[in-house]
């Protein structure tokens, strides 16, 4: 008897469970099934979704920071801003910064504290529009402080005004914490600018009922435009001073934070003059004041209202590419000037 080999195949064993389970986790993707279908062909379903969502995490991706930084930006420059349900005998102007503060810190997003992997980190106008604007907002709370929150300057300071000048003069850029002074977190500037804000809040509310002072004097207002046309002094000084290095260089990249920084400024101070105007509107009419005082106030408005799709630092007689550092500089000049003007006759 003789034996032939078999040679048909043999049917494999069956992988194990733990084989199998090795080979679906191996073989995973996202958003494909391990299943297959009752045919037997794998179905591509999975594999489609995963490629669309790798796709549309890569766009989101990309549009992050453009997108982010669109929505962000907001250069208000409103000049109807004013301040809401101001009670009889308080400051109308220290109400306007007080909503000034609001408005820049918690309505739009205050920029210049933004680090880099945000979307307004990309922001650069907006920013130093706001850092102009806070420069301004704490010039105003120390000489609210040092002359108009105290009689005839030799009182005690009052120590909302003292804390609110303390805050509204920190440093625009802290975010969490300062590297420099410590590594554990601390307060942002936003914060630290509601805090002030709050203190101007709680001064004018204790001036409404008589609890505080607000010396509505010619010397005090002298001093306080004073201060401001100093301020524009040197903004001035600042602009001739990068006109004279950098004019006709189409590529400038300092030009339009001076230029966005004084903007913010010169908005504060319109603000600021114009409610002034109703504080001391006796001192004005008395000193017959009222026309110069109007058309100061309005050159301020036109200084702050410019608003140049591009700002170019071209050569002074440029006949294609203008100079808007040195139009503005225009208006800081005039706008000293009638200041000076005005505080000559405040001091006869």
């Amino acid at each position: 008897m003789t034996f032939e080999p078999d040679f048909s195949e043999r049917p494999s064993a069956s992988p194990s469970w733990w084989r199998r389970r090795w080979d679906s986790v191996r073989t995973w993707r996202p958003g494909r099934s391990t299943s297959v279908p009752s045919s037997g062909v794998p179905s591509s379903g999975g594999r489609t979704v995963w490629r669309w969502t790798w796709r549309i995490a890569l766009l989101l991706i990309v549009l992050y920071y453009p997108v982010g930084a669109l929505v962000t930006e907001d250069i208000d420059d409103d000049p109807q801003f004013t301040a809401r349900g101001v009670a009889p005998g308080e400051s109308k102007a220290v109400a306007t910064a007080a909503d000034l503060v609001t408005r820049e810190v918690d309505v739009h997003t205050w920029t210049p504290m933004m680090p880099f992997f945000m979307p307004s980190g990309l922001l650069d106008n907006m920013p130093n529009y706001q850092r102009g604007i806070m420069s301004a907002l704490g010039r105003f709370s120390t000489e609210l402080m040092d002359q108009l929150g105290r009689t005839r300057g030799s009182s005690q300071t009052d120590r909302d005004l003292e804390q609110a000048r303390g805050f509204l003069n920190e440093q625009p850029n802290i975010w969490l914490w300062q590297p420099s002074v410590s590594l554990l977190p601390s307060a942002t500037s936003a914060q630290k600018y509601r805090a002030g804000r709050d203190k101007l809040m709680a001064y004018n509310k204790r001036l409404g009922t008589g609890q505080a002072v607000f010396e509505r004097r010619a010397d005090n207002l002298q001093a306080l435009l004073d201060r401001i046309a100093n301020d524009l002094g040197s903004d001035s000084a600042a602009i001739d001073q990068h006109v004279i290095e950098k004019a006709g260089d189409l590529f400038d990249a300092r030009c339009d934070d001076i230029f966005y920084f004084n903007k913010g400024r010169l908005y504060v101070y319109y603000l600021l003059l114009r409610d002034l105007g109703s504080d001391f509107q006796n001192v004005i009419r008395d000193r017959e004041l009222t026309n110069a005082w109007n058309g100061t106030v309005e050159t301020f408005r036109i200084a702050a209202q410019l608003d140049p799709w591009v700002v170019w630092n071209g050569y002074p007689d440029a006949l294609l590419f203008p100079n808007h550092l040195l139009a503005q500089g225009f208006y800081l000049l005039r706008a000293r000037t009638q200041l000076r003007e005005i505080t000559n006759i405040l001091l006869k």
